[in-house]
């Protein structure tokens, strides 16, 4: 497993990839920003992207206590380049502000570079303006807002 060893002004962290028996803590920060995913469906999830060439996810941990996550996917779509996308990032309350979250979209550019992608994107609800100056302030340009669809088949 890769690990980065990461120090803020007054905490010390590691990255490395997300696994299995990182699902609980994960599914506990997911909660925190209103997902109610269970246990076995976040354990699934980690999992299925484990499992593919063309997704991570990696975690922060402090103190063996994971602190923050992120995921990301290579996309191939008819209509733009191939880019990369974040597909979440929590960082646990009494963590932010610590520069936690910046650091794992910092790992999340490696990965893409990795890849030989040279576009990151996310969405980020509209509702949650903070998260939207904190992916500002890191060099993120909003390209547009829209609505998402779904339906049971």
């Amino acid at each position: 497993m890769n690990f980065v060893n990461l120090k803020t002004n007054t905490m010390e962290f590691f990255l490395r990839e997300m696994n299995y028996e990182d699902a609980s803590q994960v599914m506990h920060l997911s909660q925190q920003l209103g997902y109610n995913i269970s246990l076995v469906d976040t354990q699934k999830n980690i999992e299925a992207i484990a499992k593919q060439n063309n997704s991570k996810a990696f975690v922060a941990v402090h103190k063996n206590k994971v602190v923050g996550w992120i995921s990301v996917a290579y996309n191939v779509t008819i209509a733009s380049l191939p880019h990369c996308e974040i597909r979440g990032l929590v960082v646990d309350e009494a963590y932010r502000k610590n520069n936690l979250g910046k650091m794992l979209v910092e790992k999340v550019k490696q990965w893409c570079k990795e890849k030989n992608c040279n576009r990151l994107r996310l969405r980020c609800n509209v509702i949650r303006k903070e998260t939207h100056a904190f992916y500002t302030h890191l060099g993120f340009d909003e390209k547009k807002e829209q609505k998402v669809f779904e339906i049971d088949v």
